[in-house]
């Protein structure tokens, strides 16, 4: 049974999808759909080849792409260290994770109006929304990946009398691996959500302010393509994140 539906599922992947663009255009030809809506899947791929030859597009890829690592960058080096700090250090768990858990409270994106009125238009707001973003999942998984280190091996590292940085080392950081991957593929997608919000608020460049200027047009082509620009660069970053989580964690299946 499971051999038999097995090719039908594989099929479906690429028939609905299939399906849909042609009932959409469909819809478009025929007037059902008007451009003024959602222009046509035709009409949208001409423009992204526009967009990509006159180098609009690959200018505002690159804008987001450079805020979004540098938001990263600044949100990991945040959680990382607010991480350790918290799992190896009751002092820094006392008088840290508070404050973590009172931020992961707070709404993202109603710090917005606040982070103008500080910091107006520039490139540090974005950044700044984007590390936060990253900040507390990456923090939050990593915390909880290092409480969930099996208590057997702290006992193996008493026995064989280890130092701290090789416990780190040998028992720490790849307990809490796993776990820290999972987060660092999260804190991912909350930074390309971030960075929709922010530069569709609060920009003069990149994909959401060429989205933004799209919408107040009405050109829907323009707005679609920015959005598929957003999903390339988050399925390209992920799939980094993927192959190093495999690679990373291969001596677990060699193990096994």
């Amino acid at each position: 049974m499971r051999t038999d539906r097995a090719p039908v599922s594989g099929e479906l992947r690429w028939l609905s999808p299939l399906i849909l663009l042609v009932v959409w255009q469909l819809a478009s030809v025929t007037g059902i759909l008007p451009e003024d809506r959602l222009a046509a899947p035709s009409q949208i791929v001409q423009n992204g080849y526009d967009l990509l030859v006159n180098g609009d597009l690959l200018d505002a890829l690159w804008v987001s792409l450079r805020r979004a690592l540098l938001g990263f960058a600044l949100g990991a080096a945040v959680a990382i260290s607010a991480g350790l700090a918290v799992g190896f250090s009751r002092i820094g768990d006392a008088a840290i994770d508070p404050l973590m858990q009172m931020v992961r409270t707070i709404p993202l994106f109603g710090l917005v109006p606040l982070f103008i009125i500080w910091f107006g238009i520039s490139e540090l707001p974005k950044i700044l929304l984007v590390a936060l973003g990253v900040a507390v999942p990456l923090y939050l998984n990593l915390v909880g990946a290092l409480r969930s280190v099996d208590s057997d091996l702290y006992d193996v590292a008493d026995t064989l009398r280890l130092t701290p940085r090789e416990r780190l080392r040998h028992v720490l950081l790849p307990g809490a691996l796993p776990g820290t991957l999972i987060g660092l593929r999260q804190a991912l997608g909350f930074a390309w959500l971030a960075l929709i919000v922010a530069e569709q608020i609060n920009a003069s460049s990149g994909l959401g302010y060429m989205i933004n200027n799209a919408r107040d047009a009405q050109e829907t082509d323009t707005v679609v393509v920015g959005l598929i620009a957003y999903a390339i660069l988050g399925l390209l970053t992920d799939a980094i994140v993927r192959r190093m989580e495999r690679r990373a964690l291969r001596w677990r299946e060699e193990a096994a």
